[in-house]
């Protein structure tokens, strides 16, 4: 489809991802947050082993799009994503509350999802890899994330949706799986590559650091290695990042990406 196309077909998608109900909505964000939590632990296992910052930075940006592209395909539901429903409620079909419900609902769903495998990883001994080299390389990610100033979390918010709902509406485009998957990986490798934030992968990244530096062997482990753990706190993840980049996300789908497109394509 045409970008004008896209625009007119989202219209009728965004209507019909406000009409779900609400229990359906918080599973299909269970899901997608499910999913994006997968693509996490693959990247972070694929990379931790490699000496090189900007090698291991590239392996995990090729391994992170089968996560948003499990989202599209397999049918799920990503608050990142539905900061494009703005493009409805600009047009007036549909309502500011039932954007607003479709948020936290699948915002809800997304961080439940992401627990969740966080959860399996931690009783699974995800993190025990190559000696607990894994479990260091995510309590690292975690303090990295929780380590940036507000208006700096607040800016890659911004850049990695950007990207994200241009992956999403990339696939829009497509007429069949192959060109979808081809749509959205591009998008979505680059803003791991450039370490963008994207607020529902945090909701693994750091939870799972904060848990993994909670074991007495992975603590002692970092300790040895001089790496000081005491800002992996649940408010630091709330408030340093998690607040923040979702703020900036949803300036960055909402009004870079939805706000442009609706003007551009679909103005009286």
């Amino acid at each position: 489809m045409s970008p004008k196309e896209i625009a007119n077909a989202y219209l009728n998608i965004g209507k019909n991802k406000c009409a779900l109900p609400a229990l359906t909505t918080i599973i299909l964000g269970f899901m997608g947050g499910m999913f994006i939590a997968f693509a996490a632990v693959a990247s972070a296992t694929a990379s931790s082993t490699i000496a090189s910052a900007s090698a291991a930075r590239l392996l995990s940006a090729a391994v992170f799009p089968p996560g948003l592209i499990m989202v599209l395909i397999a049918g799920s539901e990503l608050f990142t994503g539905n900061n494009l429903l703005v493009m409805p409620l600009l047009k007036k079909v549909i309502t500011l509350r039932a954007m607003l419900r479709n948020w936290a609902l699948v915002y809800v769903g997304n961080l439940l999802g992401s627990l969740f495998i966080v959860g399996i990883c931690a009783i699974g001994g995800q993190w025990k890899l190559y000696g607990g080299g894994l479990a260091i390389t995510t309590i690292n990610t975690a303090l990295t994330e929780v380590g940036y100033s507000f208006p700096r979390a607040f800016a890659l918010g911004i850049a990695c949706n950007i990207l994200v709902c241009i992956a999403v509406w990339m696939s829009f485009a497509a007429k069949d799986t192959v060109s979808r998957v081809a749509a959205i990986y591009f998008p979505v490798f680059l803003f791991v590559l450039c370490g963008f934030e994207h607020s529902i992968a945090n909701m693994y990244y750091i939870p799972a650091g904060i848990i993994a530096a909670a074991d007495p062997a992975f603590a002692a482990e970092a300790l040895a290695r001089g790496i000081d753990t005491t800002a992996l706190t649940w408010g630091n993840f709330l408030l340093r990042n998690l607040l923040p980049v979702t703020l900036g996300n949803i300036v960055g789908g909402s009004v870079v990406v939805g706000g442009v497109y609706t003007y551009c394509y679909l103005k009286d």
